[in-house]
């Protein structure tokens, strides 16, 4: 019997059974992550987010598993085949899949050969010959003869000779062999530990398949495939350009294990031969292929896992990424035939005017453009131009590096901003409702000028995976992908907290608590009343009631309101403690906030009681010496170096400044000002030895870099982040040894020289179908 869900879970995350229990009862009444893990900490001990997100996850998990547990047990019990040893090892299932193997035999199932030959009586055929090998099959076949006859389920075949009989017996012992959950499980293991798994171009694919070059003439254990790599050789299959399979080094192992389990050996006893070709044909034609199936299910489960874990770093590192704060702002969406948009925002975000220049070809209006974008700069005193990183972006920062020169008393300050994401949310709905009347076109630069300023309140209009801050997204489960982004931005909204006077509807419906119709609900009260003077004015929003109060108005800012405390993390329940704090101290909560030298004689042990305890009091009294303090970074930008705008342009050799734009598990990419984000291996992130490079960098630093290669045809970009590294990467390739993996030229010619297994599994499979003519 396994221990109670919550012992399990306390168990993975380090943590006592207790602080589990209080997650799971206030995830069930209600309690949103964020709040737990600000506003309950007493409860749960300080878990903190990261460890209450992977609790829901878990819980989800054990809990429809014990859904699927009590199924199976009454399907069974039902059959009137539940042992008390079944019972038992039911019970003590801890995974979906030990729980599927256990129920294989009493699942409903077509009607198969197996079970045809069982209602010919062949059955104690099965068992005689497995228990006592010295029997002759022939001889004892030929009892079991019987005409063709009807059951319930349809016509039966009978027996019409020996050949039938022992050909329906083999099929009782491989149905039985195959669904033993112990064996399974083996065999499973053994093959995920041992197998290889190989991957061939298909030859007409040849050509066009460049991208999956490396994998033309592939293998490396399964085990240890890393998850970049493997989804890689998924997408390539998916695309019908490479052919995967798994091979064993010793084929005949998986044989020998169904043998040792069911006490088979060949000792030259009468059924021997019998029943060795019966357990290969057990293997080969029902086992291996099903277990290939399973085990490339897994690789890419375990592949999909690592991916969204890394997609969601990455995404949150963005959404956390500094912002430029409250200071006029130009948008430029880069464009060459079409035009450069152009829309300035004020302090607040608000558009204030937009434009079309057009600098380059056809037109080629340099002066006009210029002429343009300074009267702009100077009618609304922009201070920082922002430009999207796509098509014509480095010569429309070009096209701004003029305008500087030129007009030095603006003090333009330009940034490159990356525009992922930005067609999907111009054309969106969300987009429409907010500028019903300006073009599509030009939501794009409004909505680049606003990811400066606040790259948070910006991007969460976006869907999260449109975002483009991961590899592989559209290969992944797509529910799942959603799910773990959609907690990310969760986690970062209510992490740094929301202005509820100048948010917009998505932003505010990512807040703890509210929802798309909550958040609309708000901003409507606000339109029509103007703008809150107290958290409390919350309660009068339509359908918003004390438990969304409850989680929601701790994350919701008020700068100008009448209580100082609005303005701070401090949530409303916890407003008494502070004025217990005040009242010691015999200052209001306004000086006490601009005086925070105050709070430093405060004892925190003197304000514990039964209603709040010291987690508690301590995060009040940090957040009175700091309110509303923004865990974000200071606001920094990278330099491109002038005159590199393409690939073309690149040498090894070049030392750079760039943005990290993605960090994967094998290196991070950096945006270097060329179109094309350019690689820094794991191992060229820094002097030492690197396991994670989230050790590194994170998406959304500056970084310099030297160019170590560049493939036009592929356009791939080699870089170094130690940059004292020679050009050619001879330093880093003579400190970690040779190259692990052969070319397929060496390969072929070390195969050519050894004995190989047996071609792959699915191989096998087809083989011994076509053979018995099945």
């Amino acid at each position: 019997m396994l221990p109670p869900i919550s012992h399990r879970i306390a168990a993975e995350l380090g943590a006592r059974p207790a602080q589990v229990d209080a997650a799971i009862s206030l995830l069930d009444g209600g309690a949103t992550v964020p709040f737990i893990a600000r506003y309950r900490k007493e409860a749960t001990g300080g878990l903190d987010d990261t460890q209450l997100r992977l609790l829901e996850e878990r819980l989800g998990y054990l809990r429809e598993l014990e859904e699927r547990r009590a199924a199976v047990l009454e399907a069974i019990e039902a059959q009137g085949k539940l042992t008390e040893a079944l019972r038992a090892q039911i019970a003590g299932a801890e995974t979906k899949q030990r729980l599927e193997d256990l129920y294989l035999p009493y699942r409903a199932k077509r009607r198969t050969k197996a079970e045809i030959a069982r209602e010919a009586g062949l059955e104690p055929l099965a068992d005689a010959l497995l228990e006592d090998p010295s029997r002759d099959p022939a001889a004892e076949a030929a009892r079991f003869l019987r005409p063709p006859f009807r059951t319930e389920a349809g016509d039966n075949p009978g027996v019409a000779d020996a050949d039938a009989a022992l050909e329906g017996a083999r099929w009782i012992l491989m149905d039985r062999f195959s669904e033993d959950a112990e064996l399974l499980g083996r065999l499973r293991e053994h093959v995920w530990q041992q197998g290889l798994l190989t991957s061939t171009v298909v030859p007409e694919k040849q050509s066009g398949g460049a991208k999956f070059r490396d994998y033309f003439d592939y293998r490396e254990p399964i085990a240890k495939l890393p998850p970049h790599r493997a989804l890689a050789l998924l997408r390539g299959r998916n695309e019908e350009v490479l052919r995967l399979s798994l091979v064993l080094p010793d084929e005949d192992a998986p044989e020998r294990m169904i043998a040792a389990r069911f006490g088979i050996a060949d000792r030259g006893r009468a059924a021997d031969g019998w029943l060795t070709q019966t357990v290969r044909l057990t293997w080969r034609a029902k086992l291996s292929y099903s277990i290939e199936t399973a085990l490339l299910a897994e690789l890419k489960a375990r592949a999909e896992e690592e991916a969204i874990r890394v997609f969601g770093r990455n995404l949150k590192d963005l959404l956390l990424a500094a912002p430029a704060g409250r200071r006029p702002t130009m948008g430029l969406d880069p464009g060459i035939r079409t035009g450069v948009k152009v829309a300035v925002v004020d302090a607040t975000g608000k558009v204030v005017e937009t434009a079309t220049v057009y600098p380059f070809e056809p037109r080629r209006d340099v002066d006009g453009s210029l002429a343009v974008l300074a009267e702009l700069a100077r009618r609304h005193r922009v201070e920082l131009v922002a430009i999207g990183n796509g098509t014509a972006s480095r010569e429309t920062d070009a096209l701004v590096g003029a305008l500087r020169r030129r007009h030095p008393e603006l003090g333009l300050h330009a940034v490159m901003v990356s525009e992922a994401g930005a067609s999907v949310y111009s054309a969106s709905e969300v987009a429409a409702r907010e500028f019903p009347d300006l073009d599509v076109s030009l939501r794009g630069a409004v909505s680049i000028a606003r990811r400066l300023q606040d790259p948070l309140a910006e991007l969460v209009k976006i869907e999260p995976k449109s975002i483009g801050v991961g590899q592989y997204q559209h290969d992944v489960s797509q529910t799942r992908l959603a799910k773990t982004l959609d907690a990310v931005v969760e986690d970062c909204v209510n992490a740094v907290g929301v202005d509820l006077n100048t948010a917009s509807v998505p932003l505010l419906t990512r807040v703890s608590g509210l929802n798309p119709r909550l958040a609309e609900n708000i901003v409507a009260l606000r339109d029509r009343q103007g703008a809150f003077r107290s958290r409390r004015q919350l309660l009068e929003v339509p359908r918003l009631g004390p438990k969304a109060f409850e989680q929601a108005a701790g994350f919701l800012r008020i700068g100008d309101g009448d209580n100082p405390l609005d303005a701070s993390a401090v949530h409303p329940e916890a407003y008494p403690l502070v004025e217990r704090i005040l009242a010691d101290l015999g200052q209001p909560v306004g000086e006490v906030m601009r005086r925070p030298e105050l709070l430093r004689t405060v004892r925190p042990e003197r304000y514990v009681d039964e209603r709040f305890g010291l987690p508690t009091v301590k995060d009040v009294l940090a957040e009175l010496e700091k309110p509303g303090r923004d865990p974000r970074p200071a606001f920094r930008t990278a330099e491109f170096k002038e005159g590199v705008n393409d690939l073309k342009d690149l040498e090894p050799g070049m030392v750079l400044e760039g943005v990290v734009s993605n960090v994967t598990n094998f290196g991070a990419f950096v945006d270097i000002g060329v179109h094309q984000d350019g690689l820094v291996h794991i191992s060229m992130l820094a002097e030492r030895f690197v396991k994670d490079p989230h050790e590194i960098v994170k998406a959304g630093d500056i970084v310099r870099v030297k160019v170590l290669e560049v493939d036009l045809e592929r356009r791939r970009i080699g870089l170094t982040m130690r940059l004292d590294e020679p050009a050619d990467g001879s330093r880093a390739r003579a400190r970690s040894g040779p190259e692990p993996r052969q070319g397929g030229a060496q390969r072929r010619e070390r195969r050519a020289k050894e004995p190989q297994p047996r071609g792959a599994m699915a191989d096998a499979l087809a083989r011994a179908m076509r053979k018995r003519g099945d």
